[in-house]
């Protein structure tokens, strides 16, 4: 009940600042004489302005989107990510915090630096930029974007061709008569497309070779989404403005381009809004295979650089591979598609690889800095969290659910079947098979012919599976029974506290917050409950367990059970896990809060050392090599322990 009366509250206060917001000349005003704007500091990060009266306008108009700041005493970033429905209304963040905010108490601070690029690329004025032959290529599916588009290129600073894929005849020729009018365009060439293949298909049918012929080519599209009952378009605004709006940023691009013949790609540093988890693989390594073949590019990392949205300029010649091709939109799949897990995300992840594949570099706009960087560790940011910092995000729920592997405990070595193996080694060494191998392929072949009889349905338990073996190898079934529980022995001793997330668990519950875990595995509820005394967890808690319920996160049916008990009370609820897909994006997908931490390798790899590469099918040479390093440096799953 207090929950929802403070939800109230704050709509009743976001539309009331709706209906009352000062004139612009009156909120400069405030900000100068509060010392929250400063149009040196302000000039200093992003371009020169006519005036500071500019300058603040400029601040106001990027402020309900883009993280950048008014000066070293307001943080946008902050304020919008603590007050949510101020980044959902639209309006400034500075302006609501003037005139509203900090009377009803809402959380704000000064700027605070989460990156700092280790390079910095500094524009300089050559002679040539403006002489570069540049393509806008630009995919219309909402007819009301034409005019954002119309202005940006009106305030081009060079002439330009502009491709237009349009969703109907209609979009077609109102793009072709106002961007004409703009005084900047060469030529306007359209296509009415066919719904399929979101951005990439249209433009690759219609134009992919003709593009070669130009030095630069830009590719923006509309994109808008519904939320809390408006359009939200914060997520494009942020993606146009530093691709085509920015007069600053756009000239510091060209002239980047022409100075550098290294670059090959730019785009903003991903939305500061999207999960942590946005420059994640997820689900679509599988989906990437036949551009993987045709280019010979890697994909081991799990998180990557790529341009979040698929919007971003490059040289065509960059993207040679890709747009030196014919297609059909028979290529690309059929709508409709799903949020996530198909070809095109697939394919917007791989622009980046491709460019460096053909020897060019990437570079990024980060707006809080106002910096052009090649400094590609900005896709860690949101991974900077200090222990207190979690435990003070996680301490505004009532319920705080935790996945087991990985996210409480760590394996000493790393790899989850360890275990399995040094049962093999001891089964290989009494007679009973010819190598560790050969009994990790029995064992998972039972696990597998134990899933298949139950049609993939829900999760199946160890004892399953050694009834399987024993059947399958005509074995007593205590002489299963004892593999099983030297099995489970095996991977008990080497389990581990993550020490500081197990502390994290202590103090909420000392703090009165519920405590779940939730975790898929196929091990007994009893052998988890085990594992989790073994590792410290001394406080009550509700413990899920796949093999038990019959349910998987992965699968979506555990977060279903789960989010039926929540909607049951009144209790606010989170998740905190290490699986991309099943602890955030499934869980998200019910509608559950949920916080994705680091799992171990991801974190070294990130970090940018090296040895994560051997853990795809590593030897035990190398699990004793690497994995004891990886577990400790992945012991706190953050950076900033």
């Amino acid at each position: 009940m207090i929950t929802k009366l403070k939800k109230l509250i704050r709509s009743l206060q976001t539309a009331i600042y709706k209906l009352v917001s000062p004139s612009a000349t009156k909120a400069y005003l405030h900000a100068r004489k509060n010392n929250l704007f400063d149009p040196v500091w302000y000039r200093e990060h992003y371009g020169n302005f006519r005036s500071d009266f500019d300058a603040f306008k400029d601040y106001i108009q990027k402020s309900g989107f883009a993280n950048v700041n008014p000066s070293s005493m307001f943080d946008t970033e902050t304020y919008l990510r603590s007050n949510v429905d101020i980044y959902h209304s639209g309006k400034s963040s500075l302006v609501h915090y003037m005139y509203h905010g900090r009377f009803e108490g809402r959380v704000s601070s000064a700027v605070i630096n989460r990156w700092t690029p280790s390079d910095s690329l500094i524009p300089k004025d050559t002679t040539n930029w403006k002489n570069q032959k540049i393509a806008l290529v630009l995919h219309i599916f909402y007819p009301d974007f034409v005019d954002k588009f119309a202005l940006c290129i009106k305030t081009f600073p060079t002439t330009v061709d502009v491709f237009v894929t349009a969703a109907t005849e209609e979009i077609a020729n109102i793009s072709r008569q106002k961007f004409e009018r703009t005084g900047k365009v060469n030529v306007v060439k359209t296509a009415v497309c066919e719904n399929r293949g979101r951005n990439f298909g249209p433009f690759l049918v219609n134009f992919s070779k003709e593009l070669l012929n130009y030095d630069l080519m830009c590719h923006v599209h509309s994109k808008k989404s519904l939320y809390s009952g408006r359009e939200q378009t914060q997520w494009f605004d942020y993606q146009n403005q530093f691709l085509l709006k920015d007069n600053h940023v756009v000239k510091s691009v060209l002239r980047l381009f022409d100075e550098h013949s290294h670059l090959g790609i730019y785009y903003p540093t991903s939305f500061w809004m999207m999960p942590a988890w946005v420059n994640h693989w997820t689900c679509n390594k599988p989906f990437a295979k036949e551009y993987v073949d045709q280019w010979g590019i890697s994909i081991e990392d799990n998180f990557i650089n790529y341009p979040v949205g698929g919007m971003f300029w490059a040289r065509p010649k960059a993207l040679a591979p890709l747009l030196n091709a014919d297609y059909e939109y028979t290529d690309f799949p059929a709508e409709p598609l799903p949020n996530d897990g198909s070809k095109l995300h697939a394919l917007e992840r791989l622009i980046g690889l491709l460019a460096e594949k053909e020897g060019f570099e990437q570079f990024f706009y980060y707006p809080p800095l106002g910096r052009f960087t090649k400094d590609k560790s900005y896709i860690s940011t949101s991974y900077y969290k200090p222990p207190q910092a979690l435990f003070n995000d996680l301490n505004n729920f009532d319920i705080v659910s935790f996945d087991v592997f990985d996210t409480v405990l760590r394996r000493k070595f790393t790899e989850p079947d360890y275990a399995k193996f040094l049962l093999g080694k001891a089964l290989s060494e009494k007679g009973y098979f010819k190598s560790p191998d050969e009994f990790i392929d029995v064992r998972n072949e039972c696990e597998l012919k134990c899933r298949q009889e139950r049609n993939f349905e829900g999760d199946v338990c160890i004892t399953e599976v050694y009834d399987k073996i024993s059947v399958k190898l005509c074995l007593d079934k205590s002489v299963t029974e004892d593999w099983l529980q030297k099995e489970f022995l095996y991977d008990l001793e080497m389990s581990e506290p993550k020490d500081e997330i197990v502390e994290i668990i202590k103090q909420l519950s000392l703090a009165g917050k519920s405590i779940w875990f939730v975790t898929d595995i196929y091990y007994t509820k009893q052998q988890i409950e085990t594992m989790l005394r073994k590792i410290g967890v001394a406080v009550p808690y509700r413990l899920f367990v796949s093999s038990d319920l019959r349910k998987r996160k992965d699968a979506g049916t555990m977060w279903q059970y789960i989010k039926q008990i929540v909607d049951e009370g009144t209790q606010t609820f989170v998740h905190v896990g290490d699986n991309v897909r099943s602890d955030a994006q499934i869980c998200g997908d019910f509608g559950l809060q949920n916080i994705h931490i680091l799992n171990p390798l991801d974190k070294w790899s990130i970090a940018g050392f090296r040895g994560n590469n051997k853990f795809d099918k590593p030897t035990e040479e190398e699990i004793l090599k690497w994995g004891r390093h990886i577990s400790h440096f992945g012991r706190y799953p953050y950076f900033g322990e």
